[in-house]
């Protein structure tokens, strides 16, 4: 799948901090508000937060700033909004309760390598 740059970058940098579970899901024939979902899930609460700094600092070196960002404080599930793609990470249990694969179900899933 040929991903917008920006959001490679934002795969690459979730990497970095060795997010788990990378899924980018095109959304575009099913929602008007963004292109693709970046899923992600750190293992505690620290890592969390340190893939979405992760993701805020790289993509801002490149000029790119998040429209809205939500879930900062509880640190459980944060969503970045870039506007063409909306970057969620989670803690796994927020990931498996909202399940936002199943819920987006009928988008192109493309699961990053480790």
């Amino acid at each position: 799948m040929k991903l917008p740059r920006p959001l490679e970058a934002a795969v690459d940098a979730a990497k970095s901090k060795l997010a788990q579970d990378l899924v980018v899901l095109d959304v575009q024939e099913s929602a008007s508000f963004t292109d693709y979902f970046l899923l992600a899930s750190g293992s505690s609460q620290r890592q969390v937060i340190a893939i979405v700094d992760a993701v805020l600092e790289v993509l801002r070196a490149a000029g790119v700033r998040p429209d809205h960002v939500e879930g900062y404080p509880r640190q459980e599930w944060i969503l970045l909004d870039y506007g063409g793609f909306i970057v969620h990470v989670f803690t796994p249990r927020q990931r498996s309760f909202y399940d936002l694969e199943r819920l987006w179900g009928q988008a192109r899933r493309w699961e990053v390598p480790e």
